[in-house]
């Protein structure tokens, strides 16, 4: 696959969450979270209100922490294809 259409199936994938209106379970939720944070490389902090939010939030960046990119854009996709496989 070419960064091309790598770049648009993650552009894809994460208009496909965005527009999702159930909520994702936490698992889920923190996986594409650092995912998409290590895709993007946008390494700030989480900003959450609540401590233990963070506290979970940074513990999944820190498992993504070996991905490059295309890695986490793969990953993103296939757990956002997994996720709506029986869904829609």
């Amino acid at each position: 696959m070419t960064n091309e259409e790598l770049d648009k199936q993650f552009t894809e994938a994460v208009a496909r969450v965005n527009a999702h209106k159930e909520p994702f379970p936490a698992d889920t939720l923190l996986k594409l979270y650092a995912y998409y944070k290590k895709a993007t490389n946008d390494y700030g902090r989480p900003r959450s209100r609540e401590a233990l939010i963070n506290a979970f939030k940074t513990n999944a960046l820190f498992q993504a922490k070996s991905l490059t990119e295309a890695e986490a854009k793969e990953k993103y996709i296939d757990l956002v294809n997994k996720y709506f496989l029986y869904r829609e």
